[in-house]
């Protein structure tokens, strides 16, 4: 609550009488490094982004507004390219659960890569959201949604940070062990 007062004390300042106010660009601070290189970071990571799977229903894998791309919810897989599946708390230990989060990641990343043609493009991870199946007494589900988060990290760098919730379901589908979505903001096609 100070911190709150601290910031609109600090807003009203800067904007005294015959100031502007700033505009949202100038308060966003960029956090891409110049010269970063996302593509290149998954090559040192080892990582060959797989290509997305089309939707098994009637929905799509991305979609692109203004400079968002909200990517649809995927699930994990494991190196032959089948569903990780199992509850945490009852099937799978919390280590499988950030793996299976991982995979997830890597999943996500091949959709916005396609989407993109570059990951270069990222400006930043926005929002993540990271379901777990789940027994009803199971509570780590942001240790197994950190799989997803981490990645996002060592790929992007400051700018894999993002807002995120971490829940657990009953079920999912085909009882994937995870399922998660993002907010990515892009810079702007020209």
């Amino acid at each position: 609550m100070k911190l709150r007062l601290i910031l609109i004390a600090l807003l009203l300042v800067s904007c005294g009488p015959g100031q502007q106010e700033p505009k949202p660009e100038t308060i966003t601070k960029t956090i891409v490094a110049p010269g970063y290189d996302p593509e290149a970071r998954l090559q040192e990571l080892g990582i060959n982004l797989p290509e997305a799977s089309p939707p098994v229903a009637n929905y799509v894998n991305a979609v692109h507004t203004g400079n968002l791309i909200f990517l649809a919810g995927k699930g994990p897989k494991n190196e032959a390219g089948e569903d990780i599946t199992g509850k945490l708390g009852q099937d799978l230990t919390v280590e499988e659960g950030y793996e299976a989060a991982r995979s997830t990641a890597i999943t996500q990343l091949g959709v916005l890569k396609e989407e993109l043609g570059n990951l270069n493009r990222v400006k930043r991870i926005v929002k993540v959201l990271g379901m777990v199946n789940a027994t009803p007494e199971f509570t780590q589900h942001p240790q197994v949604i950190n799989g997803f988060s981490d990645l996002m990290v060592e790929v992007f760098g400051p700018a894999g940070k993002h807002a995120r919730a971490a829940v657990g379901m009953g079920s999912l589908p085909s009882n994937i062990a995870v399922e998660i979505e993002m907010i990515v903001e892009v810079e702007a096609m020209d």
